[in-house]
């Protein structure tokens, strides 16, 4: 796929032509300077053809910062296979742009001149002065108010190859792709199937129980893909360990606070895993947001809401703030799992056990979570990462037998009996899982309002002895036989509860819904916990042992 670079001085209107491209509000846009500053990929739709658009920063001197996003744009056009060099056409065309024109035609690429801010049938008169940069491919325009771009894109899609052209380099990207993965999958020493060994599928005693596996279906693509979320305080090191998981300078990185403003995301194929990290911008208390960081934060807390994975990233060599736990509290309320990053862990001689002792301590609602000690500077233990990511994904996607669960459920129940309320008997009839990402889990109850806090901690503290739920919540959804757990009934899961392609009618799905509803599940219940009668020191040795 053929490649678009939009380069520019700063506060040209090049993210407002990313967006008009685009065809939506994607890039953050202000009149404030220097706002974007890290490259943004996007894909976007030409006419009939698609390019990769690559919004840049402001080619502008001066400090570290801007020094640092120039050499991301200039990279960029080296890396485009299409240049569009922006100027403000409201200003005379002076020496410095012309400067950077002749260095990005001297690459040799299709490359125009877009004159912005040519806002009405007067301002045309000044695009004569454009015609010393040498060249005819001149575009006068206004972004804002959508004026002469037919003729812009039409010369974009005159540089875009063909359809057929498209559909052989598509092939060659895919196996180039399928290369990426082989080479992926030895570097991180996947475990590949043994043909060899005789792999025994071992059958679950079956019970009415096994009747109410309706987990939500989900597209097994879709479970290939790992959304994962770099999220933290300003300064604490999220672009630098994005640059080092994906091993290129990607994000950029300065001693200035706050240098990220746009979630910038890269992508990387580990095996059949295709995972997309986001380096969102550093939040900060309410109070000292200043400027486009207000779009930035909303920009974050969206970008939460898709994710799967997060990783939080905390500044091992300062104390911990009440933001890093404001910013913990995004990470349970959107339910991702979760791994806790102590960067710069090589600039302070800390105590290991106490400081993780410390951490717990202060993240205590995000007890699930396993605690990594990193410094991204020098790259080290940032291996592990990968490798806890594609297990915590693992853990958050997988999907529990309801036999399995109930057999947990039972013999927690026996150690501890659900406790009355107000004289009044609670029971515990059956428990399904009916969503994954993250998972969660149906109680089904006489009272549902009776089970207290302490037992449902109780009771997930048991799954999780018995299953590996590492990095990942678990949400509990008590309810009585009289009320749904909502089930999404996608097309594939009828065909796999109904067999072939037919349509299912309302008295199937709600003969499916009544196996939940009925009560044999409660009588085969009540009766397999009294017919057992084996001692409580075997049921104790035996808990975890859930085959």
């Amino acid at each position: 796929m053929k490649k678009l670079a939009i380069i520019g001085r700063p506060n040209v209107g090049k993210s407002s032509l990313f967006n008009r491209l685009l065809k939506k509000r994607d890039a953050i846009t202000s009149e404030q300077a220097g706002t974007t500053r890290d490259v943004k990929k996007r894909i976007a739709k030409i006419l009939d053809k698609e390019v990769q658009i690559l919004d840049t920063g402001g080619l502008d001197k001066g400090c570290e910062l801007f020094d640092k996003i120039k050499e991301k744009a200039v990279k960029a056009a080296y890396e485009a296979d299409i240049i569009l060099y922006m100027v403000d056409g409201k200003t005379i065309a002076n020496d410095e742009d012309k400067k950077f024109f002749y260095e990005l035609q001297a690459m040799g690429k299709s490359i125009c001149l877009v004159v912005n801010k040519i806002d009405n049938d007067k301002m045309k008169e000044s695009l004569w002065d454009y015609y010393e940069f040498g060249t005819d491919t001149i575009f006068g325009i206004s972004v804002a108010h959508n004026r002469n771009t037919i003729a812009l894109i039409e010369w974009i899609h005159e540089q875009l190859p063909s359809n057929e052209e498209n559909l052989e380099a598509e092939a060659e990207a895919l196996r180039l792709l399928k290369l990426e993965e082989a080479k992926a999958a030895h570097t991180y020493n996947l475990k590949e199937f043994d043909e060899d060994v005789d792999y025994k599928e071992v059958d679950e005693d079956p019970t009415v129980f096994e009747e109410n596996d309706q987990t939500r279906w989900y597209d097994p693509e879709r479970l290939n893909q790992v959304k994962v979320a770099i999220i933290g305080r300003v300064n604490v090191g999220k672009s630098s360990l994005l640059n080092a998981l994906v091993g290129e300078d990607r994000s950029v990185v300065s001693s200035v606070a706050g240098t990220t403003v746009d979630p910038i995301d890269e992508l990387i194929v580990v095996g059949d895993k295709r995972v997309t990290f986001v380096d969102t911008a550093g939040l900060r208390r309410r109070g000292q947001i200043e400027g486009i960081e207000k779009y930035a934060l909303n920009r974050t807390r969206e970008m939460l809401q898709d994710a799967d994975v997060a990783l939080l990233v905390l500044d091992a060599s300062q104390p911990f703030k009440d933001l890093d736990e404001k910013i913990a509290g995004l990470i349970d309320d959107n339910r991702l799992g979760c791994i806790i990053v102590l960067n710069k862990w090589d600039l302070t001689d800390k105590d290991y056990e106490k400081f993780v002792e410390k951490v717990r301590g202060r993240f205590k609602f995000l007890h699930y979570a396993p605690i990594l000690t990193i410094s991204a500077l020098t790259n080290r233990r940032v291996s592990k990462i990968m490798d806890m990511i594609l297990q915590i994904n693992e853990n958050y996607s997988q999907r529990i037998g309801t036999s399995k669960l109930n057999r947990i459920i039972e013999l927690a129940q026996r150690r501890h009996h659900l406790p009355s309320v107000k004289g009044k008997t609670i029971r515990l009839y059956y428990v399904t899982q009916y969503d994954i990402r993250p998972p969660r889990i149906a109680l089904v109850m006489n009272r549902p309002e009776g089970l207290h806090f302490t037992y449902r901690r109780y009771l997930t503290n048991k799954l999780r002895e018995a299953f590996n739920f590492e990095g990942t919540p678990i949400l509990f959804h008590a309810r009585s036989k009289k009320q749904r757990t909502t089930i999404e009934d996608e097309p594939n899961f009828v065909e796999d509860r109904f067999g072939g392609t037919k349509a299912v009618t309302e008295t199937e799905m709600e003969e499916m819904y009544q196996e939940f509803e009925d009560g044999e599940g409660e009588s085969e219940f009540e009766e397999n916990m009294n017919k057992d009668s084996k001692s409580k020191d075997d049921i104790e040795e035996g808990f975890v042992d859930i085959d």
